[in-house]
């Protein structure tokens, strides 16, 4: 019988939307290991956070102090192996975003642990079940050590929902901090208004079709209208047609929106991948033989010049008529 710790990244004084499928995951694994979920935050000024943790978990802990605001694995990996020994997890669980994929490997090692990977669904104690070749295969794996570490899909997941009751939140002493020599230089943040595109219920990609920068225009302005975010295939990125943080697709972000709207994309493994998951996929391209349509619930074989206008005309109607 062990506790199932969960790193929790916050943001704007709240837990992280996708930290909550962490939570989740970790209620079904408490199930197997019979002890509470307890929720860990790291970082600087994350008191709000783990007051909102609280809101999820049986107990928080939470370890504050100014030299923790970069993540950095190198700092928060030993308090992880910590906090997981000093309350007898015998499970460690985070969602994988880059900071959870950067972070529990080296948890993992300082503690001996095996690790799993991207798991979409708890088997066992010990037994998960993650997806390999772009999702074409699925691996039942099982670690055999005594603690466990997972990183889960969160779209495999749904998010946690609040308890009855809030737990408790403790104050952590992380202790002597070093980083190992590695550093934070600098942070080049893109606001937007738009929702995170991992979190997002609708999305609207654009694909190498869309042929320059400028054509995302007008997909931006159908995003807007909808109320989504905005996302691409690598080509398109690595085109330089938009940011690489748009990307999704296998080496990029993991969605699974209510709705995926798919423009210009042929629906090449790597990016099919990244969001075949979505509840419903609409795909608009001028081939009508493009792998994109394999996938999709409803397909307009058409060029994106005619259509998306089209749409956006017939959004703004819709918009219009109902006062919004």
């Amino acid at each position: 019988m062990g506790a199932v710790l969960v790193f929790c990244e916050a943001t704007g004084g709240t837990v992280r939307p996708a930290s909550l499928h962490a939570l989740a995951a970790a209620g079904e694994l408490a199930a197997h290991h019979g002890g509470p979920v307890v929720a860990l935050l790291i970082g600087s000024g994350v008191g709000s956070a783990a007051n909102d943790a609280a809101r999820y978990a049986a107990r928080v802990l939470s370890f504050d102090n100014a030299r923790l605001a970069a993540p950095l694995a190198e700092t928060y990996a030993p308090i992880l192996a910590s906090a997981a020994k000093a309350t007898g997890a015998t499970a460690l669980v985070a969602t994988a975003t880059s900071t959870g994929k950067d972070v529990l490997p080296r948890a993992a090692a300082l503690l001996g642990a095996g690790m799993a990977s991207d798991v979409v669904r708890v088997d066992g104690a010990n037994r998960f079940r993650r997806p390999a070749y772009a999702g074409n295969a699925l691996f039942d794996v099982e670690i055999a050590s005594p603690v466990v570490v997972l990183s889960v899909r969160q779209t495999a997941f749904a998010a946690a929902i609040p308890a009855a009751t809030a737990g408790a939140v403790e104050a952590g002493t992380p202790g002597g901090i070093d980083a190992l020599g590695a550093e934070v230089l600098s942070v080049q943040a893109t606001k937007s208004v738009r929702p995170e595109l991992s979190d997002a219920k609708i999305v609207v990609s654009g694909g190498r079709g869309m042929r320059e920068g400028a054509n995302f225009k007008l997909l931006e302005e159908l995003t807007d209208l909808l109320g989504g975010a905005l996302g691409a295939s690598r080509a398109a990125c690595d085109a330089g047609m938009v940011p690489n943080d748009l990307q999704v697709g296998q080496t990029g972000k993991i969605v699974a929106p209510q709705l995926y709207v798919a423009v210009a994309i042929s629906g090449a493994i790597q990016h099919l991948a990244g969001m075949k998951g979505s509840k419903v996929i609409v795909a608009i391209n001028k081939d009508g033989e493009a792998p994109i349509f394999q996938v999709a619930d409803y397909g307009l074989v058409g060029t994106w010049e005619a259509a998306i206008p089209a749409l956006i005309t017939e959004v703004k109607k819709l918009k219009a008529a109902s006062g919004g």
